[in-house]
């Protein structure tokens, strides 16, 4: 089932996407929502991030270019990092790159959207805390890392976590591929085979370390092939059992000088 949210009439909506049609529920997403029995046609709304997380969870520098370079060990402590819910985004929003920088890095990933509340859960029981999935652009501005290896300022920016199009529901996520396309030309696809931390194992990870909440969002880490990019570039990210997530870079608007 693909859950969608999107603007329509001057207001926000959530609806379940069938085809072109988008069939809006009320309630809670998560527990317990009905039909209202209105219908929209897709190419009449304008679509959102399916969600505003509760919070934004990434893994980072977890793909490897081949089978043959995964590890046989993990790391015993993965490096995780959060991201603003402010930085949020939806699909054909424009990404904008923070004033003094030329460019920025795209980064497009699977992201887990948890529907329960976790703690301590064992690799082999997390399946029943997971929602649904979708893709995410963790966009990022490396000029701003700290020379110690923080990441929050680089990654935080308003804009820098597209999401979208759709949380979809019946996904195996062991079987698909995360794909990205710069202005039209194919830079990422990689199975998610080639994660160095398999989805069971960050998410049993990270309930033993904080308690999840329904509405997090997790990125699970971005394959090899992402670049610098700059304004005017458009970036599509895709899943193609989710669908594909489109963005175009701007550069930011000068502030007007005061007298």
């Amino acid at each position: 089932m693909k859950f969608a949210r999107f603007a329509a009439g001057g207001k926000t909506h959530t609806g379940v996407v069938a085809d072109d049609i988008i069939r809006e529920i009320t309630g809670d997403l998560f527990t317990n929502w009905e039909y209202t029995g209105n219908t929209f046609h897709i190419k009449e709304v304008t679509l959102l991030a399916p969600l505003i997380p509760n919070e934004i969870i990434g893994i980072g520098a977890n793909y490897v270019a081949k089978r043959e370079q995964l590890p046989n060990e993990l790391p015993e402590i993965p490096v995780f990092f959060f991201k603003p819910t402010s930085s949020v985004i939806g699909p054909e929003e424009e990404i904008v790159i923070p004033a003094g920088v030329d460019k920025v890095k795209f980064e497009s990933e699977l992201a887990v959207i948890i529907g329960k509340e976790a703690k301590n859960v064992p690799e082999s029981d997390v399946w029943q805390y997971v929602f649904g999935y979708t893709v995410a652009n963790d966009v990022t501005a490396p000029q701003f890392f700290h020379p110690d290896g923080h990441w929050t300022i680089g990654k935080s920016f308003d804009t820098f976590t597209p999401l979208g199009p759709v949380i979809e529901t019946e996904l195996d996520p062991s079987s698909v591929y995360v794909k990205a396309r710069l202005n039209g030309i194919e830079k990422q696809n990689s199975p998610t085979e080639l994660m160095i931390i398999p989805i069971s194992k960050m998410i049993s990870y990270l309930t033993n370390v904080m308690t999840l909440k329904p509405g997090d969002v997790i990125l699970t880490g971005s394959p090899v092939g992402a670049e610098l990019v700059g304004a005017g570039d458009v970036i599509e990210c895709e899943i193609a059992e989710i669908g594909t997530l489109r963005n175009t870079f701007v550069a930011a608007k000068e502030r007007a000088k005061t007298c």
